[in-house]
């Protein structure tokens, strides 16, 4: 049978043409934007999440020292600077005494006038004593009058109350000579426990008020951490827990460390629950105060729930939820999340089951219309 040559071009064209159509199919359904997105498939597992709440907060000391002067006056030297170590008792420094010394050697002087006085008024005590007695002893002989041994009765009364004054201004004087020493010795700033120099808020030559800070110190073994923790998931934090602590100036090292307490007060404005957490061995050198720290703190078990890595989770059309497997079909299946632990796995209250399968991985993003190819594991993402 034989074609006119129209026909045979024709037929040609289409030998060559269908072919070509069909590998463009075959590459555009295999490999082209129409072709099976492939993804890895995880099985929802029913487990036990042992959740970990992470927060903020700051080195600081627990028991901090701040050392001035008892009334006003100028300060007249320091012999410490920050970062130095002292010792308890040790003198820091000293306020200048003015005329303070001066007083002292004058009530010391006024306190031997005293007790020369005090010895004069024991003598005529002691006399009128002896001559009441005499003139007493004289008066059954008639030797003496009875109104001049009233005398002499009455002499010895203002002696006895001349001496008791004496006693009490000696007193009085020795009384005000120890007030000026306690000055005296108030003017030495002497700290209280052994530490660290933290801060000077004064130099040599300032004038400072009475309770006004001079210097700093601060107990190296009482250093902790005052941590932040969101309200939202601070349910389970209780003193006793496990927490690790990585300074700003030590990213690559965790220090093992616990909540001591929690504070009574949480903070409304932050809106966060405060804490204390001390470290188990504290580093060395020691952090500054002041110094920023992450806190991760291990919060007990929960009890066992479906589980599945959080990067199963997607957002789709404001919902979260996960594309789930219906029979190699895809539905997206919005969830109610719980806690998550350090793993990244995460429990599901709500949505799933124990041996379901979610889409763990995806070439690219999803649709209920897309086709999907199971792999173990996709170019570029870790195991």
């Amino acid at each position: 049978m034989t074609f006119p040559r129209l026909q045979r071009r024709t037929l040609a064209v289409f030998a060559v043409v269908l072919p070509l159509l069909a590998l463009f199919v075959y590459v555009a359904m295999r490999s082209g934007p129409l072709a099976p997105v492939a993804v890895t498939v995880v099985k929802v597992e029913s487990a036990a999440v042992a959740p970990a709440l992470s927060g903020i907060g700051t080195v600081q000391a627990r028991y901090t020292h701040k050392i001035g002067p008892t009334a006003a006056g100028r300060l007249l030297r320091l012999d410490v600077h920050v970062g130095d170590a002292v010792r308890a008792g040790q003198v820091l420094g000293e306020m200048d005494a003015v005329d303070l010394n001066e007083r002292i050697v004058a009530q010391q002087a006024a306190i031997q006038s005293a007790q020369a006085a005090l010895r004069q008024a024991e003598a005529k005590r002691a006399f009128a004593q002896t001559q009441a007695q005499r003139y007493a002893q004289l008066l059954p002989a008639r030797a003496a009058t009875e109104e001049y041994v009233a005398t002499k009765q009455q002499d010895l009364l203002l002696a006895q109350s001349a001496l008791a004054a004496a006693r009490e201004d000696a007193h009085r004087l020795q009384a005000e000579l120890q007030a000026l020493q306690a000055q005296r010795s108030n003017l030495r700033l002497i700290a209280p426990v052994a530490g660290i120099v933290a801060a000077r808020e004064a130099d040599p030559g300032s004038t400072v008020i009475a309770g006004q800070p001079v210097i700093e110190v601060f107990d190296p073994a009482s250093v902790w951490v005052e941590a932040r923790f969101d309200q939202v998931h601070a349910k389970g934090l209780a003193a006793g827990l496990p927490a690790r602590v990585t300074l700003r100036s030590r990213r690559s090292e965790a220090l093992p460390a616990r909540v001591l307490r929690i504070e009574p007060r949480a903070d409304a404005i932050t809106e966060e629950t405060l804490a204390k957490v001390v470290l188990d061995t504290l580093p060395s050198p020691l952090p500054p105060l002041g110094e920023l720290a992450e806190i991760t703190v291990q919060l007990p078990a929960l009890p066992a729930a479906p589980v599945i890595p959080n990067a199963a989770i997607r957002t789709v059309e404001g919902r979260r939820g996960v594309w789930k497997l219906l029979d190699e079909d895809l539905a997206f299946t919005p969830i109610t999340l719980g806690r998550s632990d350090l793993d990244g796995r995460v429990q599901v209250t709500k949505g799933l089951a124990a041996g379901d399968r979610v889409v763990l991985y995806s070439e690219k993003a999803l649709t209920a219309r897309s086709r999907i190819h199971i792999v173990e594991r996709l170019q570029g993402v870790a195991p």
